[in-house]
């Protein structure tokens, strides 16, 4: 089972409104300005030893080196990584009609994490689930790990 995380405000949040990751060392931490979220390591390497492909699916413009050269620093992988080019090029494909920002239907993903309403919506509307979240939480790890074992019981019955 697939679960995918947008970065902004998901993953990367501003360390004056959210409690975060230990900054990364120079020269690093100038290359590197995001902050990742307090238990986004963590978070994410629980997933992966449950036996779920993590993945990123944003509509940032960062490239997948960058994204994915970040997160090694943290010792974290990914098994994809899909930003707003490789979607506009893979999902769009030069549509006239202009398809939602994000599909994660299109790469087989159940579950995708996003701080932005229109995501739900779009989930609701075109079938993909998803989970909200935004604001400070403790709890939003154990929220995410939660949902997706839900998820994957549904899958397997």
């Amino acid at each position: 089972m697939k679960i995918s995380f947008d970065l902004d405000d998901v993953l990367f949040v501003d360390p004056k409104e959210m409690e975060t990751e230990p900054p990364l060392r120079f020269p690093f931490n100038r290359m590197y300005k995001e902050r990742l979220r307090k238990g986004t390591v963590d978070l994410i390497k629980e997933l992966q030893d449950r036996g779920f492909e993590v993945l990123v699916y944003t509509s940032s413009l960062r490239s997948i080196p960058y994204i994915r050269s970040l997160f090694k620093h943290y010792k974290v992988s990914f098994s994809d990584i899909i930003n707003r080019e490789r979607h506009l090029r893979e999902v769009q494909r030069g549509r006239r009609q202009l398809l939602p920002q994000k599909m994660p239907g299109h790469y087989g993903i159940t579950l995708h994490v996003d701080d932005e309403d229109v995501i739900h919506e779009y989930g609701r509307t075109f079938g993909f689930h998803t989970i909200k979240v935004k604001e400070p939480d403790e709890a939003w790890a154990d929220k995410i790990i939660a949902e997706a074992e839900r998820l994957r019981k549904l899958e397997q019955s």
